[in-house]
């Protein structure tokens, strides 16, 4: 099959998202997610044995042996198949969710769909989150293109992401983001399935996730700062491509938005919609200090990718191992439930502090 130009270039991008990540160093450079300025207060008394403790937990009504979701990656190349692949069949041994990568490419051949629908061939059962770009919904707001993204996973939510720096950056990219509310809410009244707006590393303010509970958003899914720069993976793919523009504003912004564990309390605070937290997550204990913040959930993407271009076994690992740091950190602060946490006590100091503080004045 001879491909078209679009999706060659969307499957060359696509590529170069997991190579560069692999292969570069794209983390944030001089911001974290804030999560250390959060303390749990230790109880020496919890009152629960170790095997007594339920990492379980519901999210928009599907069960969850450990509160995680493997975060939106990749799709659309033989490379990113493989990925999925295994994420998928992780997801499933596991019992957690899953979300995929954009899916405009999986839009333009079958071969570029199979990357994405092996997810749910490998995982039947598990919840399933398909994706797609907020610039790109004045081109499929149309129901009938809605109905080919839901289907093509046969997904049980659709995440719609908010990357408007990432479009600015992005050699290729397309800054187009009038409308979007719009758009947004026409979706979630005609989709059928739950609406999750995330961002892709930048976060989301209290305005912003204020104006997605008006347009009947389902759930929101900070990915804020602190992980993986989207920013600087465009930023090397300006480099590469000789845009000097590009990568002067990629290597300025390379750091920009809104810390993790800031974004998540500034949507908890202001809003009832439940909150995926996700951006530089990196232990259990990260993973608990977010629900004691008040996220229903939380999200794993960096981590993962490298672990997943070798097996589903490897993932499948590292995942038990957070799992184990979280139900460790749940014994240790008398937590015998996930509910529980939203409880635990904490410190709260540092930036972290002053920014929570920011929202009373």
């Amino acid at each position: 099959m001879v491909k078209s130009k679009i999706e060659s270039n969307i499957q060359n991008r696509k590529d170069d998202g997991i190579t560069i990540t692999l292969n570069e160093d794209v983390q944030a450079k001089h911001v974290t997610t804030l999560l250390e300025n959060v303390t749990l207060v230790h109880n020496a008394l919890p009152e629960i044995n170790i095997e007594e403790i339920d990492t379980s937990t519901t999210f928009l009504g599907h069960f969850f042996s450990t509160p995680i979701l493997i975060d939106a990656m990749t799709g659309g190349t033989a490379l990113s198949e493989k990925i999925n692949g295994n994420l998928a069949i992780a997801a499933e041994k596991i019992g957690i969710g899953m979300g995929v990568g954009s899916q405009r490419a999986g839009l333009l051949s079958e071969e570029s769909a199979k990357t994405y629908s092996i997810v749910r061939e490998k995982a039947p059962s598990a919840f399933i989150v398909a994706n797609i770009g907020a610039s790109q919904l004045s081109h499929y707001n149309d129901s009938d293109i809605i109905a080919r993204i839901i289907d093509m996973v046969k997904a049980d939510a659709l995440a719609v992401h908010l990357n408007p720096l990432q479009e600015l950056i992005q050699p290729e990219g397309e800054p187009k983001f009038k409308d979007v509310l719009k758009n947004l809410s026409h979706i979630a009244s005609n989709s059928g399935i739950p609406i999750i707006v995330k961002e892709v590393g930048c976060g989301i303010s209290l305005e912003v996730a204020k104006k997605l509970e008006s347009a009947g958003i389902s759930a929101v899914n900070v990915a804020g700062v602190g992980g993986t720069s989207w920013t600087g993976i465009e930023r090397y793919r300006a480099v590469e491509r000789g845009d000097r523009n590009k990568e002067s504003l990629g290597e300025l912004f390379w750091d920009w938005g809104i810390p993790t564990a800031a974004s998540l309390i500034e949507v908890q605070k202001t809003t009832k919609i439940p909150v995926i937290a996700s951006g530089g997550l990196r232990n259990g204990l990260d993973v608990a200090k977010c629900l004691v913040l008040g996220a229903s959930l939380t999200g794993l993407a960096y981590p993962l990718l490298k672990l997943a271009v070798n097996s589903e076994n490897d993932v499948i690992d590292y995942i038990n191992k957070i799992s184990n740091e979280l139900r460790a950190t749940m014994f240790i602060t008398g937590s015998k439930t996930v509910k529980d946490l939203s409880t635990v006590r904490y410190i709260m100091n540092g930036k972290l502090l002053e920014w929570s503080a920011s929202l009373n004045n």
